[in-house]
């Protein structure tokens, strides 16, 4: 009668590695106990060692929405002065404009906007 393949969870594999590693046994008796192979044990462990640092990341979707928010942030900011932007050079080709034609400023121009005649 031919064995099936035995899978284990992810905390079976972890209490396995973990075993080897803190209580020292040898991965030969590990292999023999838990019924795999010394290549699937390195295997694990490398993948364990691999992966390793999600263990510190707390919260990391936190972190991607707040600089997802910040970029949003920068792009409006951008927008913001790239539309001031084109509004000044509008300006200043008016005003390039009606100097060039010889209308000059006058006295309504330099009055300002809003501000009545005398």
């Amino acid at each position: 009668m031919v064995k099936g393949r035995r899978r284990l969870t992810s905390q079976e594999k972890v209490a396995v590695l973990r075993r080897h590693l803190l209580d020292k046994v040898a991965v030969s008796e590990l292999c023999e106990e838990h019924g795999i192979k010394p290549t699937v044990f390195y295997r694990w462990q490398k993948q364990f060692f691999e992966n390793g640092a999600r263990a510190f990341d707390r919260d990391r979707g936190g972190l991607e929405k707040h600089l997802e928010k910040k970029i949003a942030e920068l792009h409006e900011k951008l927008a913001r002065k790239n539309e001031v932007l084109s509004e000044l050079l509008d300006e200043n080709m008016f005003l390039k404009q009606r100097v060039r034609s010889g209308l000059g400023l006058g006295a309504s121009f330099l009055r300002g906007p809003g501000q009545k005649q005398v």
